[in-house]
């Protein structure tokens, strides 16, 4: 036998192998309660979901139920962006560009000009600004299309967004913080949000799907118009799953990750948060599910109105996401604990 031959043999004999033990590392799990969860609620859910799950390096379980919405197909998620833009801010942290104790109107002096300038970034990412919210709750988040940009939108908050209270007094949840943080880091970078956010966050995590600018009406918003698939949404837990770091590429430190898991302000009076995390504490841009006993994130997720569910779990160590084209707008923390259930009995964890 030549060597050649022998060779080949060999990376064939390699390949089976590894294919075998792949088999055998996904196929160890049952995920048919994953299954019924989603027929059980496809009334809610409707027709378009995908779900994936990730462990061991591995995607472990994957569902497209339409041939037209895959984990490749882009669709709106909406609040589950501001986890995203909570991530770019800290990578600004990281790089020097700004600080958790930066004032906002130090880089906006229209906020300054109207007697907001002592926020801070801190304040922007876990709505404790203290400025007015929305009126008519959650419904009332999804931002219309009133502005050209986000400077202008900004430039309103500052002009009729009245001081309801003193900053870090009191939780509101609204897409006011976020936006604010936002248009601090575009003038840091000196860039438009969605650039700033592409090229320090989505780039490097491959996440070529996800875009915070929206084609229909030219709006960018960073608490509420993220656009991203399943497989880019997978990609970023992932590298929160790894502290930071994804496909062997460091993308923000690991005391960054940390704080953004970080139950804040817990001390606060809730004054208005969205209907099933109630009783939740809430880190950077997501929320705390489970915590340990010093105040860090076990489980976290940032879930959306349009039907988003993605979240981590640090405990078990894997990732997932479910993810529909178009939801109903009901019973959002129902389906998030149903599916979380039937993962973790798929997981053998329960």
């Amino acid at each position: 036998m030549s060597v050649k031959i022998k060779v080949t043999c060999l990376y064939f004999s390699l390949l089976t192998t590894f294919l075998l033990f792949f088999q055998v590392t996904v196929g160890q799990y049952d995920f048919s309660a994953v299954d019924t969860m989603l027929q059980n609620n496809q009334k809610v859910l409707g027709k378009e979901v995908v779900v994936l799950v990730w462990k061991g390096g591995n995607i472990i379980y994957r569902k497209e139920t339409s041939e037209d919405f895959t984990a490749k197909v882009q669709a709106p998620v909406s609040a589950s962006g501001q986890w995203l833009t909570a991530a770019t801010a800290m990578v600004a942290i990281d790089e020097g560009k700004i600080t958790m104790d930066t004032k906002a109107g130090k880089l906006i002096p229209i906020l300054a000009k109207y007697m907001k300038a002592y926020i801070n970034l801190h304040h922007c990412l876990t709505h404790t600004t203290g400025l007015e919210g929305e009126k008519g709750g959650i419904g009332k988040i999804l931002p219309k299309s009133r502005f050209e940009s986000l400077e202008d939108e900004v430039n309103a908050f500052a002009t009729k967004r009245e001081i309801v209270t003193n900053p870090q007094t009191e939780f509101f949840y609204s897409h006011v913080g976020m936006n604010i943080a936002g248009r601090m880091l575009e003038v840091v970078y000196r860039k438009t949000f969605d650039r700033v956010v592409q090229e320090k966050l989505l780039r490097p995590l491959k996440m070529r799907g996800t875009t915070f600018f929206n084609y229909d009406n030219l709006y960018i918003s960073p608490s509420t118009g993220a656009q991203s698939t399943a497989n880019d949404y997978l990609n970023f837990l992932i590298m929160l799953l790894n502290n930071g770091v994804f496909e062997g590429k460091r993308i923000m430190s690991e005391k960054a990750v940390a704080e953004m898991e970080k139950a804040q302000f817990t001390e606060l009076p809730v004054k208005f948060t969205p209907s099933g995390t109630e009783n939740l504490h809430y880190g950077l841009g997501a929320w705390l599910v489970e915590e340990d006993a010093q105040g860090n994130g076990v489980v976290l997720s940032s879930p959306s109105l349009t039907g988003t569910w993605p979240y981590i779990d640090r405990k078990n160590q894997y990732a997932a996401i479910l993810m529909v084209k178009k939801s109903s707008g009901e019973q959002g923390n129902e389906i998030f604990t149903r599916f979380r259930e039937a993962v973790e009995t798929a997981l053998g964890v329960r």
